[in-house]
């Protein structure tokens, strides 16, 4: 698969944006091809984000595209409806698993023994986590697949139609714009009109949930969520244009920064991944498996400290 020309990842957009700055910083000239699926519903309420890059636009209306597929495709949506279903309850199994390992790795850490004996059942802990992520992520991967082999979206006629569309107007587009919005609806959809095998030769802008959504693993988290303590948990793949990261926006509003135990086992669990945070106003590209242009990104580090982000590996 053809990789993109350059992908530039930034920070939440909506009370100050940076991305038009961005793309013209890559002279990114020629027409921008919207993805706002995250948005669910408010999909075609883009006129603010329109503005902010100028007007040469199209919104390719993935949402949208996809509630006409299962409007007339019963079978199709039927299918699509067991495969989230199945997809929920693994999520759901998983995260109750993940919540167990959690509160056992809390327990041990705080547990008095000698300090090789400690090392050890810390490591040992912090191992099954990582296994079970894995495994999760293997989970998904099967459903995926399953789903696309019994179904053959490739060859459906009420997704080939939409795809056909979709490819035609990306190939006006020299610029792919991925919004935030609802994660998991946006990877969805993304995989649905195979979003990943158009994007070869063009810039991706990606803010929010969209850069998550272009790394190789959606990560959700939250240290201090509304309905009690948060457990970091994989959530599916992402387009994997971004390997080797985990994305972390809205670390203002989502991530405890100076706490450093919990910073400490946020990297230590994806490791050798770089946990890297997105504040608002902050970029970089990623560009030939490397990043530059890096303005205001936040590496998480094993030590617990969070330093500006420097691409040296």
């Amino acid at each position: 698969m053809e990789q993109p020309s350059a992908v530039v990842l930034l920070g939440a957009q909506r009370f100050d944006p940076n991305l038009q700055a961005a793309s013209e910083s890559l002279h990114a000239d020629g027409r921008i091809g919207l993805i706002t699926a995250g948005w669910q519903e408010r999909e075609s309420e883009d006129e603010e984000l329109v503005s902010h890059l100028g007007g040469n636009t199209i919104n390719l209306r993935l949402h949208e595209r996809g509630e006409q597929i299962f409007a007339g495709d019963p079978e199709l949506r039927a299918a699509h409806r067991e495969r989230q279903d199945l997809l929920r309850h693994t999520q759901d199994f998983y995260r109750i698993r993940l919540e167990h390992l959690r509160e056992a790795e809390r327990i041990i850490a705080q547990r008095t023994a000698p300090s090789g004996i400690h090392i050890e059942e810390g490591r040992t802990s912090v191992e099954a986590i990582r296994e079970l992520d894995i495994r999760h992520l293997a989970n998904c991967a099967r459903l995926h697949v399953a789903f696309e082999l019994r179904w053959g979206l490739g060859k459906r006629p009420s997704v080939l139609r939409h795809r056909a569309e979709i490819a035609e107007a990306v190939g006006g587009c020299s610029v792919i714009a991925i919004a935030g919005g609802h994660v998991a609806s946006l990877i969805n959809r993304l995989a649905l009109f195979g979003i990943g095998s158009l994007v070869g030769g063009k810039v991706v802008l990606a803010w929010s949930g969209g850069a998550m959504a272009v790394s190789d693993r959606v990560v959700l988290f939250h240290d201090d969520p509304p309905q009690g303590p948060g457990v970091s948990e994989v959530l599916d793949a992402g387009l994997g244009l971004v390997p080797g990261v985990v994305l972390l926006p809205h670390p203002e509003q989502r991530l405890q920064l100076n706490d450093r135990q919990r910073v400490h086992r946020l990297v230590n669990r994806f490791l050798p991944a770089r946990c890297l945070a997105l504040p608002a106003r902050s970029h970089l590209t990623f560009r030939d498996g490397k990043f530059s242009s890096i303005e205001g990104v936040l590496e998480l580090r094993l030590d617990g400290e969070n330093v500006p982000f420097r691409s040296a590996s």
